[in-house]
């Protein structure tokens, strides 16, 4: 039975030129867990990010995951926790199709993550849609010559060499977009944990200035909302602000403020 695959993050970005008109909204989805993922996916958000660089996430765990939001109307983006052929090549065959990979810090690096999603003579991905989920086990038409555009590699700026070669990185093919980290970025800058730095900024403001320039989206990681105000006001086509675990924590964190409350003259326990 023929299957249709859906369509990519970059025809989402795409569509912002037409009928959306407008940036899209995502957040981080960090817990593991296929509930929480189907959670966020009802929400209403337009894209999640799963994450498997700083979150408890296998290859078993993002497979469920996809598999629970699979039918809701977002789309889903995975992080791989590194820049590496077989590790894409996994992701790939379990049904991933917007990968957002980290620490591209030069052309030949994110010329490495787009190869690594492109099948011989194009790229490096090894051949296995018969014993994979992207390709529906072979049910998908025509899947291995239709691969890669079954695919959206946004590649992650987060670094001062890549702040420095990020014209360049827009200008390979196959990179749809490009997404700013300002944690790593301020790190890499002497600003560990100054994201809302002047300089930081500034940095973020080149980056999307020069993805505007190049014709190319560009997102960026803002969870202080007058921050994501000013970067999408600065050209941001996309942005995260929120992460599933972050919410559960300050939620939980207020209901613990609001409904445990230490006798006169005592400071709360301390855990």
């Amino acid at each position: 039975m023929p299957l249709r695959i859906e369509d990519t993050f970059r025809s989402a970005l795409e569509g912002q030129k037409g009928e959306a008109g407008r940036p899209l909204a995502g957040m981080w989805v960090c817990s593991g867990s296929p509930l929480i993922a189907e959670l966020c996916a009802g929400s209403g958000l337009d894209w999640l990010l799963v994450d498997a660089e700083h979150s408890p996430n296998g290859l078993e765990s993002i497979l469920a995951q996809l598999q629970a939001i699979h039918g809701y109307p977002v789309h889903v983006l995975v992080r791989p926790p590194v820049n590496d052929t077989v590790v894409i090549k996994q992701y790939l065959d379990l049904g991933v199709q917007n990968l957002l990979v980290p620490m591209v810090n030069s052309v030949a690096e994110a010329e490495a993550a787009v190869a690594a999603t492109r099948y011989p003579p194009h790229g490096v991905r090894g051949v296995g849609s018969a014993l994979a989920r992207a390709a529906r086990w072979n049910r998908v038409p025509d899947y291995l010559t239709r691969a890669s555009e079954t695919v959206s590699v946004t590649v992650q700026i987060e670094s001062t060499a890549a702040v420095e070669a990020v014209e360049d990185i827009l200008k390979v093919d196959g990179v749809d977009a490009i997404f700013v980290g300002p944690s790593d970025l301020a790190a890499s800058m002497g600003l560990l944990g100054q994201q809302e730095h002047p300089e930081v900024r500034a940095a973020v403001e080149h980056c999307l200035a020069a993805a505007k320039a190049a014709g190319k989206p560009a997102g960026v990681n803002a969870f202080n909302p007058d921050t994501a105000q000013h970067y999408l006001a600065n050209g941001a086509a996309f942005i995260l602000v929120g992460a599933d675990v972050a919410l559960l924590a300050r939620g939980s964190e207020a209901l613990a403020a609001e409904y445990i409350k230490p006798p006169d003259g005592d400071t709360p326990a301390s855990y």
